[in-house]
């Protein structure tokens, strides 16, 4: 198990995706089962998806 900040995903992967993110969405720690180094970029985009929900779904609430 490895925890990471979604930003090293994000730069690991889709770096070109970094100026569209809010850095409270960068800051995000994921926890990752299998480690950064197993993830697949199909699997890296569906957790900066998940993320970028999760903090739109957030700011409706408050």
């Amino acid at each position: 198990m490895e925890t990471v900040k979604l930003s090293a995903i994000v730069m690991r992967w889709y770096p070109d995706m970094m100026p569209f993110l809010k850095q409270d969405e960068l800051n995000s720690v994921i926890v990752l089962r299998d480690g950064l180094s197993i993830l697949e970029p199909a699997d890296a985009m569906d957790i900066i998806h998940y993320s970028i929900c999760e903090h739109q779904n957030s700011a409706y609430l408050q």
